[in-house]
């Protein structure tokens, strides 16, 4: 085996899923009606790497990867593979749709705090047609457990109005890396907000977003897609306890092993608002291919 291939730690979840010295600022041109740019704004993306079997792969290194801001390469600022804590926020469906799947879902959730970073901090919303905050920011997994396993599931659904919600409650957890966690079948009848609005909501938020749904073939799992994987998140659908507990687990050690590749943009004079990111990992071959979830882009103010 390679040097390079022995530097690869693939990680397998079987026991259940400097300064930066900012791009040359142009010297002031001779005619002074020529537009200085000068960019200082360092984006972040936050990004999980699985190999086929859907193991999360660790052991890379900021040479294995190659940033594209609208297909100009970038040079990558910083890095990082810090096991680091998260502000999370729990959406939790309680309308009618759900039945018995909420409460099943929840009491699997011991599985990812078993596995969850110590200095992690949780809150949860329940929603159905309303939003209720269920528990604040608390670093105490049972305290949280213990306010939410009796809820019963009545009501419509105001999926994008929770998700909306959360999104702005958990920009006031102390940690810089933020998840919400949403758990619902994906039916959506009764928000105020629009889905485009909330996506809109998540492009100007740095949050990753998760689902577990009830079925992948429900008509509420595209839903779950369209709010999770354009943060860099992904939506998940257990058939069975077994698969619930692999995918919790899973989870929880991913976030803890995720990279962090911060980039200046050089390319600040285009004119879009969002500009789209594109991500290469160079991976040893015997790898095989990998999947690589992040951020599809960032809010470029003008």
């Amino acid at each position: 085996m390679s040097r390079k291939v022995s530097s690869v730690i693939v990680t397998l979840i079987t026991t259940a899923l400097t300064l930066h010295q900012a791009p040359d600022s142009k010297q002031a041109p001779n005619n002074p009606q020529d537009k200085i740019v000068i960019n200082t704004k360092l984006v972040n993306l936050t990004v999980s790497v699985n190999d086929k079997l859907g193991r999360f792969v660790t052991g890379l290194t900021k040479e294995d990867f190659e940033v594209f801001d609208d297909n100009v390469k970038q040079d990558i600022a910083f890095f990082s593979d810090e096991d680091a804590p998260i502000s999370l926020g729990i959406v939790y469906d309680v309308s009618s749709s759900m039945g018995d799947f909420s409460s099943h879902s929840l009491s699997m959730l011991r599985h990812f705090f078993d596995n969850s970073h110590v200095e992690d901090e949780f809150y949860v919303y329940a929603f159905n047609n309303r939003i209720q905050l269920v528990q604040d920011f608390t670093a105490l997994p049972e305290a949280l457990l213990s306010r939410v396993t009796y809820i019963k599931a009545k009501g419509s659904t105001a999926l994008f109005d929770a998700t909306y919600a959360a999104v702005e409650k958990v920009r006031q957890g102390r940690h810089h890396k933020k998840v919400i966690l949403i758990f619902s079948d994906g039916e959506e009848n009764s928000s105020r907000y629009s889905g485009k609005e909330l996506q809109n909501l998540l492009k100007e938020n740095d949050v990753q977003i998760y689902a577990i749904g009830m079925s992948e073939l429900s008509g509420g799992a595209g839903t779950l897609k369209f709010i999770a994987e354009p943060t860099g998140g992904q939506a998940f659908f257990p058939f069975d306890y077994a698969s619930a507990e692999l995918i919790y687990t899973r989870l929880a050690l991913m976030l803890r092993r995720q990279y962090v590749i911060g980039f200046y943009p050089n390319n600040v004079t285009g004119g879009t608002t969002w500009p789209k990111i594109h991500l290469q990992v160079k991976a040893p071959s015997q790898l095989g291919k990998l999947k690589l979830s992040y951020k599809n882009g960032y809010w470029m103010v003008r």
